[in-house]
């Protein structure tokens, strides 16, 4: 749990002006938003059966089955550095499509996995491939778009993205209603396959043979030392790192808060997709929003906002010694993911924004920065989970705090 923006008050059924003057259609957004939902659905999809992954697979640690989530986001870390420099020298459509290859290899392999370390190993390749995409669909709307239009677009996508978090639980649901955990990874890799053919038959190269750039370390060196001595880009993408690391530490102990501490049992996806909607409405709020306030101002307020909610709700947490009422923690949850669902599209297009001659690249090491930090401090919050939903609320507190102090340093910078 990340332009150029179509505004949502205009028609999206045939075809809508973008301010670079290219149409974009319906099925561009929903593709794009196709492409960009494998990590989400590898990720939400696969909350509902952490449990039973764990039994099976005899995982001796009850939050080890956490694992099955960072595993898939520290092979995202590494395939982003990877296809980011590849798309800028052969082009983004053929990136795109190797790594859907590679996602559903990793999904046949966890589904056939008789050990925890082989369920591990094919997440990880599920993180390599599903970078592909996530990495390279941004760079091919940044070719076309950039500031407060890529963020628009970023946003509508986003709303379309939504979609799948808010399904994808139930979809695991139904999976183990009908079988077991293995079901899971064969229908991703269906669903995959499908947005793999789409991809290829529908979308155009937007990197023209005369704007790419030989694959050469001495460039790829010097363009990543640009992304992180760039004061702006830096700045937003570690403020955007310390944001998804808050959401990350959700996912992380999601099954087991909401599942095992509150006693859902199947109710589970349904509380889930409410959480996820509400990310989904901040979205199309935020692509109004944009249109008449700077971004980084948007930026400053929802943080401010987050850091008096979490810090606010922490004394009840405390006071309720970590177990508050079901009502209370999510209508917390629900306002907090509203806020960070404003932030996801607007600090990625802020750190991208001077970062265009070099899209491919520039948008994998932000993307890397990001997912490195989500990953590490959002697994060390799902780490601490013990039983209450202190190390949780508290660790958005802090979070929001850091995430506000650096964007108010980088905005001196600006």
């Amino acid at each position: 749990m990340a332009g150029a923006e179509l505004a949502l008050s205009q028609p999206l059924s045939e075809h809508t002006q973008g301010t670079s003057g290219q149409q974009i259609s319906a099925s561009f957004v929903i593709l794009m938003a196709l492409m960009t939902s494998l990590v989400a659905l590898s990720i939400d999809g696969m909350l509902p059966a952490l449990a039973q992954i764990a039994q099976d697979l005899n995982v001796p640690e009850p939050n080890h089955r956490q694992y099955v989530l960072s595993t898939l986001f520290l092979g995202m870390v590494v395939g982003q550095l990877i296809y980011g420099p590849i798309s800028d020298t052969v082009g983004r459509k053929r990136p795109v499509v190797f790594g859907c290859a590679l996602f559903i290899f990793g999904c046949l392999l966890s589904a056939l996995a008789d050990s925890f370390a082989m369920m591990l190993f094919g997440r990880f390749v599920q993180g390599l491939g599903a970078a592909g995409p996530r990495i390279v669909i941004i760079a091919i709307i940044r070719d076309q778009y950039q500031g407060a239009a890529m963020a628009r677009v970023m946003s509508l996508i986003m709303t379309v993205f939504i979609i799948v978090p808010a399904l994808a639980p139930s979809l695991g649901q139904a999976m183990l209603w009908f079988g077991s955990w293995r079901l899971i990874f064969f229908v991703f890799s269906v669903l995959a396959l499908t947005g793999l053919v789409w991809f290829w038959l529908r979308q155009a190269e937007t990197l023209p043979v005369e704007r790419r750039a030989p694959l050469k370390l001495s460039r790829l060196l010097a363009a990543t030392k640009e992304v992180f001595t760039h004061p702006v880009a830096l700045g937003y993408t570690l403020t955007a790192g310390l944001v998804f690391a808050a959401f990350i530490g959700f996912l992380n102990s999601a099954q087991q808060i909401l599942q095992e501490q509150y006693l859902l049992g199947d109710q589970f996806p349904l509380y889930f997709a409410a959480l996820a909607l509400a990310l989904g409405a901040s979205t199309l709020t935020n692509s109004k929003l944009v249109k008449h306030f700077a971004l980084p101002r948007l930026c400053r307020w929802s943080l401010t906002l987050a850091l008096t909610w979490s810090a606010a709700f922490s004394m009840v947490a405390l006071v309720c010694n970590g177990h508050p009422p079901l009502w209370s923690l999510m209508l917390f949850l629900m306002l907090l993911f509203y806020v960070i669902g404003i932030l996801f599209g607007n600090m990625n297009a802020l750190a991208m924004e001077p970062m265009g001659h070099i899209a491919g690249l520039a948008s994998a090491v932000i993307a890397s920065i990001t997912t490195l930090m989500s990953m590490s401090l959002g697994g060390l919050i799902g780490s601490l989970y013990n039983g209450t939903v202190l190390p949780l609320v508290i660790g958005y507190a802090v979070l929001s705090l850091l995430a506000l102090t650096t964007l108010l340093v980088t905005e001196r910078r600006r």
